[in-house]
């Protein structure tokens, strides 16, 4: 009793604090605009400096494994980010010109962020090409040297007449059976027929591909942009210089793609948030149907915003995927206060109080309900912090400071512009019957809860059975969807929408034609030169002890697999080979179309062992490092058939190399992209329960303190479990699944959907009744949910298939708690007074009495 006396008693101490603000912003209204904006301007330039971070590794902390490692990646290796120059034309010679003219032409000023370019594997081709034979495993090679001995022989033997004629002599092997014999699993028979004669070019010849390599790093969109426009400038050059006016010149790779998502992420930032601040606004002024209430209630957004964003400039300093696209759900959510503050302001005045009056009347009579719901909201987004994803902390400070700071933004504004605009002109609250046809759309939209209460009250009972079995059902449906892994696994689902139809085209281009390369491997730096080779030896077996269909890889890439095994004993026996088969060309046994296609693959008479010292610039650059030394470097091929896009696939990938240990007992990590994002995937299934775990106690914590006595705060939880238990039901029928985004959705609708039943509740405590309860607080509730329903909509038109699902998502989250708030709730409530009184519910009688209550009387006078 204590406590609950000494709560009463900071509560009316409350009131007395917010009426006696709401009395000196009635009396000196421009005084508090100014200190409003006094304190809004400096914060609105901070947030006009963040700045949009689009790394995956910022949704991790800098204190993670990955990140670490790829911090250390990145510091070492000197490769970062590939542009694909896609050259087209009819002639295929030409197109062959063109690329050796660009290659120069980039290649001639040797710019500090260029470390390739090259239109082809010309050089490699020609280093491997007559040692491939190398290779080969020894048994193979001295097999088909004694088959070739063989059939040679008894072709001599058979031509020279001592052959008996008994048989005919055994054929040489064909040009393919020795292609195959001779290449092996390190390189494929295809390595002629990829690249013709070595240049990065279509099967049809229309279309060659200049490969530039450069040290930037994917997502540093400043210095993407000046190299970009660089190569553009060059491939210019060369092309005018060398008179190929009729080569077209297309751009894709990574750097390219990268650039081209975060200017459309960038603009899609800003084109949601203002169709979402749009919308709201244009709801509210539907509503009113006064532009200068929109006028004071867009003041208070633009306060609001000003506070949230540039307190996340103070304190994060920058916006990320998860943040970027919080300015239209700040917007929607954070105005629902200054709604409410503003509806008790109007409802006053309908009964005839003065402006000052009304001020107070709406000061005293919302700061409770509507720092209650700030309060549930901000700790809905602050469960989010739980997560080890450093994107879903900056979520959650940005979404908690946003509540909090859009309700002190309605302390400080709304009250006062209201009174303000009154001062300038008076408002008018004409009658509905006969009135002008404005008044009557201004008085429509404060009737709006009427029908819901009418309709509450005639079924009161159906719709409490209705919403009892839709409870029971949900729950069997939450149980379903719950057992089944609600986890979306398809990661096409969260990725930004294709690129324009040329840049997909350019893009498909390039891939055609350049095929599988390391570009889609991850990279496993070794600390010293002698790990290598058995870090490789520790994945292979990874790999291979995995079972048959979940290889986790398909092959570790090392610069020491260009340099063959045993050549000492290799060289005799391949020099052996191309004796035999050079004699049988003399002696006209070869075709010349199979000589074509062996000849090449010959070694010379002078072959000699050789070394990774020997090997071209060009087949050493990939594994060296800024420091100049080569061969630490692993390279990581994804299993062939599988999709980086498959979240099992993923995390099968990467958890084959993210921690190998040696023989030794050394322990090396891995990194990369696909590390980074498979841990913020990962971080997402363990973090989703605590989450909702947390953010369910803290919004119970929230309404308690608010209304202090069980019975009330039943209600309003009542409401919030129904809510959220038939969103999940929805979510399980139409099959969304959760994924690292629109999971969001799910703890921020116990803070944020709890809004509506508090303030509907709050009114019945107050002593109004059931009726008087939704009449009056209805309006206001439907408005604020149609902003934050409307912010969610904004998110429908986003290109990010991820912010779209978490549109989706909240949007049916709000239908559901508002459908609980001032459906359910008011039908339940009717049907229960009425059979404790064992009077029939009608729509016709009088105000019930509440439920008993010690929480202080909202003042309010009746029309």
């Amino acid at each position: 009793m204590g406590v609950e006396r000494g709560a009463s008693r900071w509560l009316a101490e409350g009131d007395r604090l917010f009426a006696a603000l709401a009395g000196a912003q009635a009396r000196r209204p421009v005084r508090f605009l100014l200190i409003a904006a006094a304190l809004a301007v400096p914060f609105g330039l901070f947030a006009a400096r963040l700045s949009l971070r689009t790394h995956f590794e910022e949704m991790l902390p800098a204190s993670s494994p990955s990140v670490i490692e790829l911090g250390r990646l990145r510091a070492r290796v000197a490769q970062g980010s590939s542009v694909s120059i896609v050259l087209e034309g009819p002639a295929p010679e030409e197109l062959r010109v063109a690329g050796e003219r660009v290659a120069e032409e980039l290649t001639r000023g040797k710019p500090a962020w260029l470390l390739s370019a090259e239109p082809g594997v010309q050089e490699a081709r020609a280093f491997l090409q007559h040692r491939i034979g190398l290779f080969a495993p020894r048994e193979r090679l001295e097999g088909l040297r004694d088959e070739l001995r063989q059939a040679w022989g008894e072709r001599v033997m058979q031509e020279s007449g001592l052959g008996l004629g008994l048989e005919e002599p055994r054929p040489l092997p064909s040009a393919d059976d020795l292609r195959e014999r001779l290449f092996t699993g390190v390189f494929p028979p295809e390595l002629d027929t990829r690249y013709p004669e070595g240049w990065f070019q279509s099967q049809d010849g229309h279309a060659v591909v200049v490969l530039v390599r450069t040290s930037v790093v994917l997502g540093d969109v400043e210095q993407s942009s000046r190299v970009l426009n660089d190569v553009r400038a060059q491939v210019g050059r060369a092309l005018s210089k060398a008179g190929l006016a009729g080569v077209r010149a297309g751009y894709a790779g990574d750097l390219v793609t990268g650039l081209g998502e975060y200017s459309a992420v960038r603009s899609d930032l800003v084109g949601v948030g203002v169709l979402g601040v749009s919308m709201v606004l244009a709801v509210i002024l539907l509503f009113f149907a006064r532009l200068r209430i929109v006028a004071a209630l867009g003041s208070t957004i633009a306060v609001g915003l000003a506070f949230t964003f540039g307190t996340t400039a103070l304190t994060i300093g920058h916006l990320n995927l998860a943040t970027g696209f919080l300015v239209s759900v700040v917007a929607g959510n954070g105005i629902n206060a200054g709604i409410i503050c503003a509806a008790r302001y109007f409802e006053a005045r309908q009964d005839g109080e003065p402006p000052e009056s009304a001020a107070v009347v709406a000061g005293r009579g919302t700061w409770l309900p509507t720092f209650g719901a700030a309060v549930a909201a901000a700790a809905a987004y602050g469960s989010l912090g739980v997560s080890s994803s450093l994107g879903l902390k900056h979520l959650a400070v940005v979404g908690g400071a946003g509540m909090l700071l859009c309700w002190v933004a309605t302390q400080l504004v709304t009250l006062p512009a209201l009174v303000l605009v009154e001062r300038l002109r008076p408002l008018r609250f004409g009658g509905v019957v006969g009135g002008r046809w404005i008044d009557r759309l201004r008085a429509a939209g404060l009737r709006v809860g009427r029908p819901l209460l009418e309709g509450a009250a005639r079924r009161a009972r159906a719709i409490t059975l209705v919403s009892a079995a839709a409870m029971v059902i949900g729950l069997l449906l939450v149980i379903s969807y719950v057992r089944t892994d609600p986890m979306d696994y398809d990661l096409r689902n969260v990725q930004t929408d294709a690129s324009a139809a040329e840049q997909h085209r350019l893009s498909d281009l390039a891939a055609q034609v350049l095929g599988a390369n390391l570009e889609g491997s991850m990279v496993v730096l070794a600390d010293r030169a002698d790990q290598v080779i058995p870090l490789r030896r520790a994945l292979e077996a990874k790999r291979d002890q995995a079972l048959l269909g979940a290889k986790p890889f398909q092959a570790v890439h090392t610069l020491f697999d260009f340099v063959a095994a045993d050549q000492e004993e290799k060289i005799p026996v391949l020099l052996d080979i191309g004796r035999l088969l050079r004699r049988a060309r003399a002696a006209g046994a070869v075709s010349d179309a199979d000589w074509a296609k062996i000849g090449p693959l010959l070694p010379p008479p002078d072959l000699r062992p050789y070394g990774v010292s020997d090997l071209p610039e060009a087949m050493v650059r990939p594994f060296t490092e800024r420091d100049g030394t080569a061969g630490r470097l692993l390279f990581i091929e994804p299993t062939a058939g599988e999709s980086d896009s498959d979240l099992h696939y993923l995390l099968r990938f990467t958890d084959a190399f993210r921690e190998t240990t040696l023989p030794s007992g050394e322990r090396i990590q891995g990194s990369g992209r696909a590390v980074i994002f498979a841990d913020i995937l990962r971080s997402l299934v363990q973090d989703v329960p605590w989450a909702l775990g947390l953010s369910l106690l803290a919004t119970i914590v929230a309404v308690v303190v608010t209304f202090r006595r069980g019975s009330l705060s039943m209600l309003v939880l009542g409401a919030l479990f129904a809510g959220a238990i038939w969103l999940v039901a929805l979510l399980d029928l139409f099959r969304i699944r959760m994924n690292f985004i629109n999971f969001v959705a799910l703890p921020v609708t116990f803070g944020i959907g709890v809004d509506y039943a508090l303030n509907v509740v709050q009114r019945y405590a107050g002593g109004e009744g059931v009726r008087a309860a939704v009449r009056r607080a209805g309006a206001a509730v439907v408005l604020c949910s149609l902003t934050t329903i409307l912010s969610y909509l904004a998110l429908l038109t986003s290109i990010n298939r991820a912010i779209r699902s978490l549109g989706l998502v909240a949007v049916l989250g709000e239908v559901c708690c508002l459908t609980a708030a001032v459906v359910t709730l008011p039908a339940v409530l009717l049907w229960w007074e009425g059979r404790r009184e064992r009077k029939p519910v009608s729509p016709l009688r009088a105000d019930a009495t509440p439920l008993k209550s010690t929480s202080r009387a909202a003042p309010s006078t009746r029309r």
